[in-house]
């Protein structure tokens, strides 16, 4: 595979995660939801590191670290963002956390934190182009 068809398939991956998680909000399964919105952000993330680095891409799921090893600048009012996205990737992913964040996951919580999911893909999908 070329290194364009590598960035087209994390990018493509990406926008199916995103529109998973759309599609679990809607199902009302808030907190996994949020995982797939974390799966968006990172498969971006991954496309760019395609692009700007090489096909050997991190097997990382810290989007701050991952932005930075794929040489994204990230803007400073960003970077609290890929925080606590990365956040719901350690929350959904291991059982101690889940029942807390299950909880936490209202449908007003979840769809707050999905819009700045698509926000953050929006810049991010703008850095790829």
């Amino acid at each position: 595979m070329e290194k364009k068809d590598i960035v087209t398939f994390w990018k493509t991956e990406a926008e199916d995660s995103k529109r998973v998680a759309w599609h679990l909000f809607e199902k009302k399964d808030f907190s996994y939801a949020l995982f797939f919105g974390h799966l968006a952000i990172e498969k971006i993330i991954k496309a760019i590191y395609v692009k700007n680095i090489g096909v050997n891409i991190p097997r990382s799921h810290n989007l701050p670290r991952l932005a930075k090893v794929a040489g994204i600048i990230v803007p400073e009012e960003i970077i609290p963002a890929l925080i606590r996205i990365t956040g719901f990737n350690i929350e959904s992913r291991y059982p101690d956390y889940k029942k807390k964040f299950r909880d936490k996951c209202t449908s007003q919580f979840t769809k707050n934190e999905l819009e700045k999911i698509d926000k953050v893909f929006i810049w991010l999908k703008s850095i790829l182009s």
